[in-house]
C-alpha cells in the first residue's frame, strides 16, 4: 500500500522482490503498526502552529514511498555474509537507520543521524507483503514474541521507553503523562513496573482513562473536565509533576507541561500534532526546568525493551488488526482517534 501523492488515499501497487546481497535481509511482513508519524507523512506535512508548516518533502521523504516503521516478520532471504540469523527466524525490524559512519551512527544513536535512512519514512517500509532491511543488525531476533505484539516495540515502545529514562524519575517522584494513545500506554506501563513512580494519565476521552487505569495509573485527569495545572498541583501537595513526558504535542498540552512541573522539573517533549510554545525566558532560571525533545530511542534502547517484553514486564498494546488492503480505512480510524493502544496491518 503506496503513498503516491501527499494527502491522498494509498494505492495497492505490484512490485518485484528487491534482491538480496552481501548483509542485507529479506523479511516476510506478519504484522506492521499503524502509527500517528504515518498520518502526517501521507498528509505531507507537520504543523509548527500560527499558521506554519514544514513540508515532509523539503526534509527529503520521497515519493512514491511505502509507509510503516513498526515491522515484525519472518526472514524470506539473507545476503551471503549475513551472521547469526537463518530463514524462517521470526525478527523485529529497527527502522531508525542512519547513514553508518556520522558521529551519532558511530556511538549508537542511528535515530539522531542527520541524513537518515529510515525505513517508512525514507526508505520502502512495512505497509507492504515484503521489506528489504539494508542490515541484519537492525534485526532483533523474537523467539516466541508473537509478532503483531512485538511490531509496535520498534516506535511507540522504543519511543515510550527512551523519554521515559530522560526523565531520570524516581520511585518517590510524580509523573504526568500527557496522550494515552499508543505511547502513552506503553510509557504507563513502564512507568509502572519500572520505576515506581506515581503515574498521573491525561486524555480528553474518558474511555482512555479507564484504559489507563486497566494499565496501571494512580490517577487520571481529564483536562475538558477540570483545571489540569491546578489539579496536578493539588495532588502533589501543591509541589508540582517531578516530570511531565508529552505524547500530545500541541500548544494547550505543551503549556499546561511545562505550568505543572515543580521546580528543576523536567518536560519531555515527544508528540508532532503541531502548535507553538512560549515561555518568558526568566521562568527557565527561576524554575530551573529542564525541556527535552525525545525522538524514538536508540538500536540498544530496543533491545533492553524486546528483553523486557520477552520477561512480560511489557505487555501488548494492539487492540486492532487490520487486512493491509485496509491501510486507508486503518489511518482514517486513527485519526478519528477511535483505537485504544495500537493497530496493526497484517499481509
Amino acid at each position: 500500500m503506496r503513498l503516491v501523492e501527499w494527502g491522498k488515499p494509498l494505492q495497492l501497487v505490484e512490485l518485484p522482490l528487491p534482491e538480496v546481497a552481501d548483509v542485507d535481509v529479506l523479511v516476510k511482513v506478519t504484522a506492521c503498526g499503524v502509527c500517528h508519524s504515518d498520518l502526517h507523512l501521507a498528509d505531507g506535512y507537520y504543523d509548527l502552529g500560527e499558521g506554519e508548516r514544514i513540508r515532509v518533502q523539503n526534509r527529503g521523504v520521497p515519493l512514491p514511498l511505502t509507509l510503516g516503521h513498526e515491522v515484525a516478520g519472518v526472514i524470506e532471504a539473507r545476503g551471503p555474509t549475513v551472521h547469526g540469523l537463518d530463514k524462517g527466524d521470526a525478527v523485529l525490524v529497527y527502522p531508525w537507520i542512519g547513514c553508518g559512519g556520522c558521529k551519532a551512527c558511530k556511538t549508537g544513536n542511528d535515530n539522531l543521524c542527520m541524513t537518515p535512512r529510515s525505513i517508512g519514512v525514507y526508505r520502502d517500509g512495512g505497509y507492504a507483503e515484503y521489506l528489504h532491511v539494508p542490515h541484519y543488525k537492525f534485526l532483533l531476533p523474537l523467539e516466541g514474541l508473537p509478532s503483531e505484539d512485538a511490531a509496535p516495540l520498534a516506535c511507540s515502545g522504543v519511543t515510550a521507553y527512551s523519554a521515559l529514562k530522560k526523565t531520570r524519575i524516581m520511585s518517590d517522584a510524580t509523573l504526568v503523562i500527557e496522550g494515552v494513545g499508543g505511547l502513552g500506554s506503553m510509557a504507563i506501563q513502564l512507568a509502572e513496573t519500572i520505576t515506581g513512580a506515581n503515574v498521573v494519565a491525561v486524555d480528553t476521552d474518558d474511555a482512555k482513562l479507564a484504559y489507563a487505569k486497566k494499565l496501571g495509573a494512580d490517577q487520571t485527569l481529564n483536562p475538558l473536565k477540570t483545571n489540569l495545572v491546578d489539579d496536578v498541583k493539588t495532588l502533589t501537595d501543591g509541589r508540582g509533576a517531578d516530570a511531565v513526558i508529552d505524547f500530545v504535542g500541541s500548544s494547550n498540552t505543551a503549556e499546561a507541561a511545562f505550568n505543572m512541573l515543580t521546580r528543576g522539573g523536567r518536560m519531555v517533549s515527544v508528540g508532532l500534532f503541531g502548535g507553538v510554545l512560549k515561555i518568558p525566558i526568566p521562568f527557565l532560571p527561576f524554575r530551573a526546568t529542564e525541556i527535552i525533545g525525545n525522538y524514538t530511542g536508540s538500536l540498544g534502547d530496543l533491545m533492553e525493551l524486546v528483553s523486557l517484553a520477552k520477561r512480560g514486564v511489557v505487555k501488548s498494546i494492539v487492540s486492532t488488526s487490520f487486512r493491509l488492503t485496509d491501510a486507508n480505512n486503518a489511518l482514517d480510524t486513527l485519526r478519528r482517534g477511535a483505537i485504544e493502544g495500537r493497530a496493526v496491518l497484517r499481509p
